[in-house]
């Protein structure tokens, strides 16, 4: 059962996303701007440290309890929530196998909201198979000269570190984990991508060009880099489920409120079966959905293998938003189409979570290698 603290914490999350993302929401996705200090704000509330422990700054809270707190900050924009996840995400590997004196070094001021991360594992051609990396990290005297490109980085060209997955030799061993400085020479981005959602943070790709990185921001061993990327990649797969199902419950409670204030036929159009029994279905998979993150959560909580049921919950919870969100549209009817109100822009943004940390396909491979495995 959630403890007092944890039930403090999320109410807390919904004050600071009712008082601070919700009232802005609107007019960033629409003019596509970055919301300026939004980020440390919620550094100084603690909500971008909620899972780690407490000697580095943490909120020593269980996971189960952080994936609720994305799923508030999701209801309210999901763009941010992402961008919430995916620093976490960046953060994990230092903290899973960095040094104590790495981790002394950027770990408080990562966790502090100080500075903002992003990860940096996909290519333009090596997305969901990570393995197929080309940009490549060559050991020298002055440190790993780093050379490529890399594609599709929340929060690229903002971020004041990059999480960097590198090829310093053959086979999938042959990768290894970097942080980046932000201006570090050579280093350079592309003109953030035009995309169908999550407008207010930029998505883009980045450059190395002869890049020099310390050879002490190496994290891990050398050609561990890909168990470090899985590693935090399970948890970053439960951190889009609550994100997708914060977008759903966003969806349903707006759909909700509008079929009880519509009429139709002389009714309000929520108590027309047809309708009521949608919204009903709608309700079915935001709540089943939330079970699954929760479910595997619990799991990682305990120290039980759980990479199954992290895929099984970013399957199930970002389909269950995409249906979730276009059916919202469907009980608004023609309004639903206007951005007169949020449940087109939900949809749009839904769309994305089948698709980064793995896309559903990747899901499905994963589980099914899991049952094979048994």
């Amino acid at each position: 059962m959630p403890t007092d603290d944890a039930r403090e914490l999320i109410q807390l999350t919904r004050d600071v996303a009712d008082k601070f993302l919700a009232p802005i929401v609107d007019e960033h996705e629409k003019s596509e701007t970055y919301p300026e200090g939004l980020f440390a704000t919620l550094g100084e509330a603690g909500l971008l440290s909620v899972p780690y422990p407490e000697e580095w700054g943490g909120g020593a809270q269980p996971y189960e309890v952080y994936l609720q707190v994305l799923e508030e900050l999701a209801a309210r924009w999901a763009a941010v929530a992402v961008a919430v996840s995916v620093h976490g995400l960046s953060c994990h590997p230092l903290f899973a196998y960095g040094t104590d004196e790495q981790k002394r070094t950027w770990l408080p001021n990562m966790l502090g909201g100080n500075t903002i991360g992003a990860y940096s594992l996909s290519e333009p051609q090596a997305g969901s198979d990570a393995a197929a990396l080309a940009c490549k990290a060559v050991a020298g005297a002055a440190g790993y000269v780093v050379t490529g490109e890399k594609a599709w980085i929340t929060h690229g060209g903002i971020a004041d570190f990059y999480t960097l997955f590198a090829r310093t030799g053959e086979g999938s061993r042959g990768i290894s984990c970097f942080l980046v400085d932000s201006d570090t020479p050579g280093l350079s981005f592309g003109k953030p991508e035009e995309k169908m959602g999550l407008h207010a943070v930029p998505t883009t790709s980045a450059h190395y060009d002869h890049a020099v990185i310390d050879a002490g921001r190496r994290i891990g061993e050398e050609g561990q880099g890909l168990q470090i990327a899985f590693s935090a990649l399970d948890s970053g797969r439960l951190g889009i489920a609550a994100v997708a199902v914060g977008l759903a419950q966003a969806a349903l409670d707006t759909a909700v409120t509008y079929a009880q204030e519509r009429t139709a036929f002389g009714r309000r159009i929520i108590d027309h079966q047809g309708l009521g029994f949608l919204l009903a279905d709608m309700a079915a998979a935001v709540d089943s959905a939330r079970a699954t993150y929760l479910d595997a959560a619990r799991r990682r909580d305990a120290g039980l293998p759980y990479s199954r049921q992290a895929s099984v919950a970013k399957l199930v919870a970002t389909d269950a938003a995409m249906k979730v969100t276009t059916d919202a549209v469907q009980v608004l009817g023609g309004y639903g189409y206007t951005r007169d109100f949020p449940v087109e822009r939900y949809m749009r943004e839904a769309k994305i979570t089948q698709i980064f940390e793995g896309t559903n396909q990747i899901q499905r491979l994963v589980i099914s290698r899991s049952l094979a495995a048994n």
